[in-house]
């Protein structure tokens, strides 16, 4: 069971900062930089780029500071018992500055664990360990998926760009023709590596997504059937309401009305 010590979600310090501790902070620290840092690691200076995270064991030498301003960073403490047995079989190596190839997922991961340590639940230490542990998981696939792999490796930040961009804009359709363009490849080639990426086609991403979204309206908010139907980028109604159930059982109405 992973212990959340302290969480700090999206920290902001305009005059910049140092943290410094040699003896280490007596827990595992996670922290991803969102600004330029300076670290030392095993005596020596790095500098870490915006958009990379380290793991920290308990009795490491714990430096950082502001390489830039201001200072922006995630990060959390915690205690976990056979720590190094888990990072070993993850594969990710501890003290160790490595590249965020999915930086808004760890934001919204860490918000997300922000949030749920000020709760009071039943099972809210239970939801902290799964939180904490699909995290590293996470990183874990994406740190050897992308980085096995040439082709992926060499697009997944341009890939990455332009997915964060459809799915911000479900409202809006985007043929696999138009995203293919846009990243200068044949239809097919975008398809093979868009799947190789997210392991997903790029069009039932597209859907799910969608859905996903009409489902959020349709359990909190009181617009009709055919304003979500718009609002998710159909112009066909029945064509909405067709690939709804198609990909969650239910019709929107049906779904609406449940629990």
């Amino acid at each position: 069971m992973i212990t959340l010590k302290r969480c700090g979600s999206n920290v902001i310090h305009p005059e910049g900062m140092t943290i410094d501790r040699p003896e280490g902070s007596g827990d595992y620290v996670f922290v991803f930089f969102r600004s330029k840092m300076e670290l030392r690691l095993q005596t020596r200076s790095v500098y870490a780029e915006p958009n990379t995270f380290i793991i920290y064991n308990r009795d490491s030498h714990y430096y950082y500071k502001d390489a830039e301003l201001p200072l922006v960073h995630d990060w959390f403490h915690f205690e976990l018992e056979g720590a190094d047995a888990w990072f070993d079989r993850l594969k990710l190596p501890l003290d160790t500055l490595m590249k965020a190839h999915d930086p808004l997922y760890i934001t919204r991961k860490v918000n997300e664990l922000h949030w749920e340590n000020l709760q009071n639940g039943t099972f809210r230490q239970e939801i902290i360990n799964s939180i904490v542990r699909c995290l590293f998981m996470k990183l874990s696939d994406m740190r050897h998926h992308v980085e096995s792999s040439q082709p992926v490796s060499k697009y997944y930040d341009s890939f990455l760009n332009l997915r964060n961009e459809v799915l911000s804009s479900p409202s809006t359709w985007y043929s696999v023709e138009q995203l293919a363009e846009r990243m200068n490849m044949s239809p097919s080639y975008f398809q093979q590596i868009y799947k190789q990426i997210f392991g997903i086609p790029a069009v039932s991403d597209i859907i799910l997504n969608r859905v996903g979204h009409a489902s959020y309206l349709l359990k909190n908010t009181t617009y009709t059937v055919s304003q979500i139907s718009a609002s998710c980028g159909y112009e066909n109604d029945v064509h909405f309401m067709r690939q709804f159930k198609k990909f969650t059982g239910q019709t929107p109405s049906e779904y609406r009305g449940k629990g």
